[in-house]
């Protein structure tokens, strides 16, 4: 019974007939919907990607069955309005669920050609793939765009597809040492618009030492992105190379040993053998080989202890081998000896700034080394021989970046220890600030805001540099020089846009957003700018409303831009904005005289620099500009902080003239301070400081310990004792390790071994950490091969040093170790075929085709089918939607009065009055209110019954004379109104005439209601 009711609680009863003629509506609704979706479908305008969600069309039967059951009290039209106005809703809401998307075809391909400069790949086969690309693109339809990537260990974008295709010369900065197909294909398709037909064009010799191609063809063939391939072709069949250099693994003073050498050839032949020893050749013997593997043995006698590199070559006749860079392989000797102290110094400064330092550190019985920076070395394994090592007043950019890696990776891993000499050169003012070296310094060169310093504002013009890597040295150099300014300085960078023109890159933002700022510069696309004046007048409108006290304008060009006019260059001297000029590679005299010319009339400098390894020291030099107040020319006299050994038996600390601004860091020993300043109340500015990083120990000293700020410390009496108690707490300790080290190559994978000593055997639990090229660290565990022996086999990641750190623990014990070899060149240079098979397999997984170079134009952009590309139009029906729902509300919910809304537009006669409307509907539920109290016996007495029969044909009189004064008869007249009170004449109604209205419908409802309860 409850399952019946609640059926027709959802499916009611009809109160009208049903019938075919009623299912028209819901029949034509159900064709036109049905045509209107079949035709979006069919002609692209829209595609469905739920189509099964049309089958909840089929609740329209429900919305209908709802209405023509009666229930709605509307009128026929109304009603018919309201059907129509449901059904659209949910066939909109339909549509909805079914996903429509709007259908786009573009006959529009868009080619991403990737080109390997991987060093299997030769110079000379790279150009010819560059002019295969230029070639091709010139031959391509106007519509089609064309895009550049470049790949070998990793990929970089040239140029993203465009119609337009400026290609001028590579700027990609890769490294070479290796072929990774698969990032390579990756990137290119992330680069492919999904509105184009997107094609790649590989252009390699199919060789792959990285990654692995079967993920990414799987993806592409998904997104029908066709891979068309042009095999670089190459086979040696006369190649010689060295594939390792044996060395003792430990070695004694005063002995001879053995170094073997490791030769293959690929056929018999002869050449000279050369060995030498840190640079210095010590053998030379003419030499035969066979076809296959030879080993050469050759005497060496070791004379002192330190570091002693090793380098073999096979020197060959040309034709005989075709490969050089294969043909010299590196090893080293570490024989452990008396602790040294390097000091380091710059190369242009003056000898006084570190005479007197090095004098106090022999009389203090060390043994000192003293060299300049360029003579510095590049790899931390040619720093194990010393002890320390001290920075004396030398800038930063009188190093490379390897080098200064090489220090940092010596004091965390070997224990070195260091310490930095302050002068004008050193610290902020030397730009250090963002560098490794301030890694490991106990303090740092961002200055807080109650030491108040002037700031500055530096803005970078970058326009395209015309050589090889160009745009990538102007990234590069432009971070370098980021890195150098203060946390408070400002910096913005501009460039001309091939699409926007000059432009902001970024506006003038504070260098500490330094991390922001790098996503930007790396994906700049640097153009050829016509002038320099736009871009130098926006670069002086930004720096005008800076409040920097110092401001300053880099520009890097070929010189070619038209020159800025004289108002302009007035504009810049008025607003005392200084303008350095970098030439690299101009086009002619007249551009060098240009750029001069802008340099001297606005007080910067000009540099002409020959080689493009010379740009990062010029912006670092020019960022140095603004550092410069850093520097505290006061004489202080420091006061004693943290009580530490290095002030044992000294009693007073004589005056400095002058300092260098820094921060000391948390957990850092602070020995010396400058008195505090009443401007920077509760901020303390370290003198001498300490702290403990990774193994070693490093020191700041702010001031210098020369005659210039430290006069006074050079003829203190206690200036020897000082420097000696400095040293010893910088030094590394030296003492007996239980474990030892060695490691060889073996094709593209490295094995290390270390084995233990200790007079009591245990089992250890041995860890290494390698830090190898790219900057790229890995840690591995070592499994015990045999009893005290571990081992360990990693692959490599390309060619330079790898240094080796190893961890034993057991218990309370724990022994340290270091290590190291090296990958002499890349691994590609041991490919001497090329493997068109990997390229065959991928066109063929790819849908795409070999090419042919004479028609390879005709290929790639001949292969036309249009693209189909959908967006989602969900909001735009949803609006619709959102519409149709109070227009539904409104048929069924408003009343509308035809007679006023005709008399608004003017049809009709004034004089008519609609009389039968909302009064006379009042008055009739009056009447019939009380006619519902008379049959449920609510009346008592006779009195009100005929009170009430009189109302109600009082009533019914009233609707009579209404109707007969609101209708004209025949003739056009009006009957005439009775007047007199019409009730008191007006016949009693007798109660049968009463029932015939609202009676019989009372009847009907009280029989129906019945009839339900009987069933």
């Amino acid at each position: 019974m409850k399952i019946k009711e609640l059926y027709h609680q959802f499916v009611p009863r009809p109160r009208i007939a049903v019938t075919w003629r009623r299912t028209m509506p819901l029949i034509v609704f159900l064709v036109l919907y049905a045509i209107v979706c079949i035709s979006l479908e069919l002609s692209n305008v829209l595609l469905f990607a739920r189509p099964w969600a049309f089958g909840l069309i089929l609740f329209s039967i429900w919305v209908w069955w709802l209405s023509v059951a009666g229930y709605g009290g509307l009128s026929r039209g109304r009603a018919l309005a309201a059907l129509i106005s449901r059904l659209l809703m949910l066939g909109l809401f339909v549509m909805l669920i079914a996903e429509p998307r709007s259908v786009r075809v573009r006959d529009v391909i868009s080619v991403v050609y990737a080109v390997d400069l991987s060093d299997s790949i030769g110079e000379s086969s790279v150009d010819s793939a560059l002019e295969f690309v230029t070639k091709t693109v010139t031959e391509k339809p106007q519509t089609d765009e064309a895009g550049l990537v470049v790949f070998g260990r990793n990929s970089a974008v040239e140029l993203p597809p465009r119609v337009s295709f400026p290609f001028e010369a590579l700027n990609s900065r890769i490294d070479r040492d290796a072929t990774n197909l698969q990032q390579t294909l990756s990137l290119a398709a992330a680069m492919l618009p999904e509105e184009n037909r997107g094609r790649i064009v590989l252009i390699s010799d199919g060789t792959e030492t990285e990654g692995s191609i079967s993920q990414i063809l799987e993806e592409l063939k998904s997104r029908d992105i066709a891979v068309d391939v042009l095999p670089i072709q190459y086979e040696y069949d006369k190649e010689v190379w060295l594939e390792n250099l044996e060395l003792p693994r430990f070695v004694k003073l005063g002995e001879n040993y053995e170094a073997a050498v490791v030769l293959s050839s690929l056929q018999d032949g002869s050449g000279k053998l050369v060995l030498r020893e840190n640079g210095e050749p010590i053998y030379e013997e003419e030499v035969s080989f066979k076809a296959g593997k030879n080993r050469f043995v050759v005497p060496i006698y070791l004379r002192d202890a330190g570091y002693y590199e090793y380098s073999a070559t096979i020197e060959t006749k040309r034709d005989d081998d075709q490969i050089r860079e294969n043909n010299t392989v590196l090893n080293y000797i570490y024989v452990a000896g008396e602790g040294k102290v390097l000091v380091v110094t710059d190369p242009v400064g003056d000898d006084r700034d570190w005479q007197s330092l090095v004098k106090a550190i022999r009389e203090g019985e060390r043994n000192v080394d003293t060299i300049s920076a360029y003579e510095f070395p590049s790899d931390s394994l040619s720093l194990m021989p010393y002890d320390a090592i001290v920075f004396v007043n030398v800038p930063a950019d009188a190093f490379n970046v390897v080098q200064l890696k090489a220090v940092h990776d010596s004091i965390f891993n070997q224990g070195i220890g260091f310490m930095m000499v302050g002068g004008e050169n050193s610290y902020g003012p030397g730009g250090y600030h963002r560098t490794v070296i301030e890694d490991a310094l106990p303090v740092t060169m961002d200055i807080t805001k109650k030491k108040i310093l002037p700031k500055g504002a530096l803005a970078i013009i970058l326009h395209t540099c015309e050589f090889p890597e160009g745009n990538t040295w102007g990234k590069r150099i432009t971070k370098q020089a980021i890195k150098v300014l203060g946390a408070q300085d400002e910096v913005g960078v501009l460039i001309y846009d091939f699409m926007g023109g000059e432009k902001w890159l970024f506006e003038l933002t504070p260098a500490d957003e330094y991390e922001k700022m790098v996503p930007k510069i790396n994906g700049a696309q640097i153009g050829d700018m016509p002038s320099f004046a736009n871009t130098m007048e926006l670069g002086l409108t930004g720096l005008i409303k800076s409040d920097a006290s110092t401001k300053h304008m880099i520009i890097i060009s070929d010189g070619d831009p038209q020159p800025p006019s004289p108002a302009l260059i007035k504009k810049f001297q008025d607003n005392k904005v200084s303008v350095s000029m970098v030439a690299i590679y101009p086009h002619g005299g007249r551009d060098i005289s240009t750029m001069r010319g802008i340099a001297g009339a606005t007080g910067g400098r000009y540099y002409f620099p020959s080689d493009p390894n010379q740009l990062p020291s010029i912006f670092i030099k020019e960022s140095k500009t603004l550092k410069r107040s850093m520097i505290q020319n006061e004489t202080i006299t420091p006061e004693v902080g943290m009580i530490s050994p290095v002030l044992k038996g000294i009693q007073e600390i004589p005056p400095l003239h002058g300092y260098v601004l820094t921060t000391i860091k948390p957990r850092a020993e602070g020995i010396l301070n400058a008195p505090e300043k009443k401007e920077a109340e509760g901020e303390i500015d370290p003198v001498l400081s300490f702290w403990r990083y990774g193994l070693g120990t490093t020191a700041a000293f702010t001031s210098d310990l020369s005659p210039n700020w430290g006069a006074d410390w050079v003829n203190w009496e206690h200036y020897r004792a000082f420097i000696k108690q400095l040293m010893i707490k910088i030094s590394r300790v030296q003492k007996q390790e239980h474990l030892k080290m060695w490691s060889h190559t073996s094709g593209n994978n490295a094995t290390i071994m270390v084995e233990d000593f200790h007079p009591e055997e245990s089992f250890l639990n041995v860890a290494a950490k390698i830090s190898g090229p790219h900057d790229r660290e890995e840690t591995v565990v070592l499994k015990q091969v045999s009893p005290r022996r571990y081992q360990a086999s990693i692959p490599l990641w390309g060619k330079g040093r790898y240094q080796v750190m190893a961890v034993g623990k057991a218990g309370d014990r724990e022994d340290h170790t270091n290590g190291g070899f090296i990958v002499p060149y890349s691994p590609e240079f041991l490919r001497f075929r090329s493997n068109p098979i990997v390229l065959e397999e991928i066109a063929e997984r790819t849908g795409g085709q070999r090419l042919d170079p004479e028609n390879a134009a005709k290929v790639i952009y001949g292969r036309r089918d249009p693209k189909q590309s959908s967006n989602p139009v969900f909001d735009w029906l949803l609006i619709v939607l959102a519409i149709l729902v109070p227009l539904d509300v409104g048929i069924r919910r408003v009343q509308l009065d035809w007679y006023v809304i005709r008399s608004w537009f003017g049809f009709g006669s004034d004089k008519q009055t609609s009389t039968a409307t909302m009064g006379a509907l009042l008055q009739r539920k009056q009447g019939v209110a009380e006619e519902m109290d008379q049959r449920k016996g609510t009346a008592s007495t006779t009195a009100a019954q005929q009170n009430t029969q009189s109302r109600i044909s009082k009533l019914q009189e009233q609707k009579q004379h209404s109707s007969r004064q609101s209708q004209p008869d025949k003739t056009g007249k009006k009957t005439p109104t009775q007047s007199g009170n019409t009730s008191s004449n007006a016949p009693p109604t007798d109660s049968t005439e009463n029932q015939s209205t609202t009676g019989r419908l009372l009847d009907l409802k009280r029989k129906r209601q019945s009839d339900d309860e009987k069933q």
